[in-house]
């Protein structure tokens, strides 16, 4: 493969960029297209009609939704660019690996959403509406119930890219299964008090939470050390064969 000097690289990198860009606005005029059903889908959790305060909150509303959506949609796109963008450095067998972060990093995001979505947020909103039985007038709007709803989901999605990032790191040789191991007891008291933090007082949604998250660090445990024996045993044949 022909080697690029630093101009062709600038090049590259400006067009995989425009790439990701215009996924990202096309996206979005998409998204914005089919709002009112996704509006409708993800309002349904409220039980009620939501409030809104004035025009202004609408098309806020619609263009918020309508971006979180094509942020979906070019999760994939985004990486597959920086694939291609990193690919001439690789030899065959990593370009073959790596490619396989792409669906990987979309679907994890997808399913931290959706598990955020159907089995957090609802506990954290009817404790949120619990608390305000008797003691306040209740009033929802439309804004701040889905600056509730996108604050509990999307970092679940990107939490949930977890094992992706230790495979990558695994794979470049900043961490490993031994140094992952040794920061267990850090991690999992780091991921308890986010989990607390995050959840209802009660001890069924501490753990509804919590075993996912411990779940997750133990999953990219196990594959930073499938990545690690395969570098031992790639290190011993070319030390064998030398």
């Amino acid at each position: 493969m022909q080697e690029m000097n630093l101009i062709d690289h600038v090049a590259d990198l400006r067009k995989r960029l425009l790439i990701t860009f215009s996924t990202f606005i096309i996206s979005v005029v998409v998204c914005f297209l089919y709002v009112e059903p996704i509006y409708e889908f993800l309002s349904s959790r409220s039980g009620e009609k939501l409030t809104v305060l004035g025009p202004l909150d609408i098309l806020g509303i619609y263009m918020k939704l309508a971006a979180v959506g094509a942020i979906a949609i070019t999760i994939p796109v985004a990486a597959y660019q920086l694939w291609r963008f990193v690919a001439p450095a690789l030899t065959k067998q990593e370009r073959k690996v790596t490619l396989m972060y792409v669906p990987a990093l979309f679907l994890l995001f997808v399913f931290g959403v959706s598990f955020s979505y159907f089995v957090l947020f609802p506990m954290m909103y009817q404790f949120a509406l619990g608390l305000a039985q008797g003691n306040f007038e209740l009033l929802i709007t439309a804004n701040e119930y889905f600056n509730f709803l996108l604050n509990m989901t999307i970092p679940f999605g990107i939490i949930f890219e977890m094992p992706i990032v230790v495979l990558f790191l695994s794979q470049i040789g900043i961490v490993n299964p031994h140094r992952l191991g040794k920061l267990r007891k850090p991690a999992y008291l780091l991921l308890t008090i986010v989990s607390v933090t995050i959840t209802p007082p009660d001890l069924v949604s501490d753990v509804l939470v919590i075993v996912p998250l411990f779940l997750l660090y133990e999953a990219s445990i196990l594959i930073s050390r499938v990545v690690y024996r395969k570098q031992k045993e790639t290190e011993e044949l070319y030390d064998s064969a030398v």
